[in-house]
Order: C-alpha cells, then structure tokens, then sequence
C-alpha cells in the first residue's frame, strides 16, 4: 500500500485527556513533604542542642517535641498522597485490572 502525504498516524489514535489534576496533586503533595521533612529537623534540633537561633524551641521541650511529631506526620501523609497521585498519572485512563492479575516484579 502506498502511503500519501498527507497520511498522519497519530490521526488514528484517539487524544488522551490531560491529567493536570493528579500533576497539581503531586506537586502539592511534594511540598507538604517537604514542608514536613523541615518541621521535624527544626523539632529534632530543638530537643538536641542549644541553637542560638532556635531559642524559643530550647527553651520549650514540649513544642519541639510537638513540631517534631507534626513534621513526620506531614512527611508521611506528603508521601502517601504523592504516590497515589503518581500511581493516578501513570495509570491514565485504562483498563482497571486487579492487582495479583499485573505481571510480578520481583
């Protein structure tokens, strides 16, 4: 078969939405990690040392230990909400397949 000029392949295949949704998600999620990630390293140092620039946290125990605390649950919620956010831009939309029915990475 010969093929025209004015043939174009990707004609064929149908556009795919855009996913900003998810992209905005992730990058949302990114900074709550992040943000997390430097809330716990500012509780940390209060409850290690005597920073000068830290004094309100060594002097109060309980709010380092607090900032600390609400730094990993921010880290670990960023992440939770990352990966899900990757795992929906990935995904697109497919065919839902159970998950013992995906080829087995080992």
């Amino acid at each position: 078969m010969k093929l025209k000029g004015s043939f174009d392949a990707k004609r064929l295949r149908p556009r795919q939405p855009r996913n900003w949704g998810a992209r905005i998600a992730a990058g949302l999620s990114a900074l709550l990690a992040t943000l997390g990630v430097l809330l716990a390293m500012a509780g940390v140092a209060g409850l290690l040392g005597n920073y000068a620039a830290l004094a309100e946290l060594n002097a109060n125990r309980p709010l380092a230990s607090t900032l600390a605390v609400v730094g990993l649950l921010l880290l670990y919620f960023g992440v939770r909400f990352w990966r899900r956010s990757r795992i929906r831009l990935r995904r697109g939309r497919e065919l839902n397949l159970s998950p013992h029915l995906m080829k087995k990475h080992d």
